[in-house]
């Protein structure tokens, strides 16, 4: 019985999925993709550190160039701007800590979150823009109160 089941099974040649025109546009397509990410993901750094260094610049803080260290440059500027000035330090280290780092990382993003509303508030903006960084499809609108709250008169 096994050997008619194997004669009767379709080979399978897997080359034609791997090494053929499918296994190469497959891999061009995701490897298109990666430089598409990789190009989004500078340009949203670059804009999100000139926008909190003109922030940390209209609230006339010391060092305003840390906007640009990246992932935790953004925390600092606005820290600073919320006069919360051990909190990032204290979340950052707990995230060396394996058993602490999920919960000190959302500690963090609700810290974040507190931190935009009261620097927001510190350049004469609506705290309630904030909010909108955790909604997902509507954060794009906090990149541009971020905008705003940087180059605005």
């Amino acid at each position: 019985m096994i050997k008619l089941l194997a004669d009767a099974a379709i080979p399978f040649d897997s080359s034609a999925f791997v090494g053929g025109a499918v296994g190469g546009g497959l891999i061009a397509f995701l490897m298109g993709m990666l430089v598409f990410v990789v190009i989004i993901g500078v340009a949203l750094w670059i804009y999100m550190s000139l926008a909190f260094v003109a922030i940390a610049r209209r609230n006339k803080q010391k060092s305003p160039n840390l906007a640009w260290i990246p992932i935790v440059g953004p925390a600092l500027i606005a820290s600073k701007a919320a006069k919360m000035h051990w909190w990032p330090i204290l979340l950052l280290i707990g995230f060396w800590i394996p058993v602490l780092g999920g919960i000190l990382g959302l500690a963090f993003a609700v810290f974040f979150v507190i931190w935009m509303w009261k620097t927001f508030e510190a350049v004469k903006r609506p705290g309630w823009w904030a909010i909108f960084q955790i909604i997902p499809v509507l954060n794009i609108v906090w990149l541009v109160f971020i905008g705003i709250a940087a180059w605005s008169k």
